[in-house]
């Protein structure tokens, strides 16, 4: 492992790793720690009790931050005609079919979601679907990304709606809630959202623990531990 950095070392002194933080006090330790010269994002990391293998517990659904990301998102949209146009009008960054399809095949991926209708899902699979599957970025039926509210669906994403899903090697869901410069109550309300989504997505066949840790750390801050009962 390689040495960490001084703002690191200094941030990890003031966190007990053996401790399972109540959020309000885990939101302040991260913001204590998050001493970066750029602005760095806050990351969930949620251990499921889940396997993945099996449908039922392959956790993947969408939820809207109601203090957002922080960040500009772009969205690429693969739509025609009046959809195609609704999309423009809401804002997608980019919008089209086949060409589309190229330009990203191509090697062009400067976006950070995708929406597409029904209609255009079986053309852009088989050429997409290794490029954008493993980077979480093709259109999903089950996170509400492909449909025919083109307009409502690029609204939402902009305004802060995220995508989560589990992995199915770790059962870990990694999510971002916001920046280290938002406000303590920004942050937990984010991570109160986030965690009300996954506890109403869980599956009815665990009878385990189903949260098992859950951590919150800054892009270059550490993990700050939290006590998963309180979501419960």
């Amino acid at each position: 492992m390689g040495k960490r950095g001084k703002r690191y070392s200094e941030g990890s002194q003031l966190v007990d790793r053996l401790k399972l933080y109540d959020i309000d006090e885990g939101v302040q330790l991260l913001k204590q720690s998050a001493s970066a010269k750029f602005e760095e994002t806050v990351d969930l990391a949620v251990h499921l009790g889940v396997d993945p293998r099996h449908a039922d517990q392959n956790i993947r659904g969408t939820v809207s931050l109601p203090h957002g990301t922080g960040q500009e998102i772009r969205v690429v949209v693969f739509a025609q005609g009046d959809k195609a146009r609704e999309a423009e009008e809401a804002g997608a960054d980019a919008v089209g079919t086949d060409d589309l399809v190229e330009k990203i095949v191509d090697g062009w991926l400067d976006f950070d979601a995708t929406v597409a209708t029904p209609d255009l899902m079986r053309s852009i699979m088989p050429k997409l679907g290794r490029i954008l599957g493993p980077r979480g970025l093709m259109p999903n039926a089950k996170a509400g990304t492909v449909t025919m509210d083109v307009a409502e669906t690029i609204r939402s994403i902009k305004a802060g709606q995220i995508e989560y899903r589990v992995e199915k090697q770790s059962g870990v869901i990694h999510a971002p809630v916001g920046k280290a410069s938002f406000d303590g109550h920004q942050i937990k309300e984010n991570i109160q959202a986030v965690m009300g989504a996954l506890m109403r997505a869980r599956p009815s066949s665990i009878k385990g623990r189903y949260l098992k840790t859950i951590a919150v750390s800054s892009t270059m801050g550490v993990g700050i531990r939290l006590e998963p009962q309180q979501f419960s």
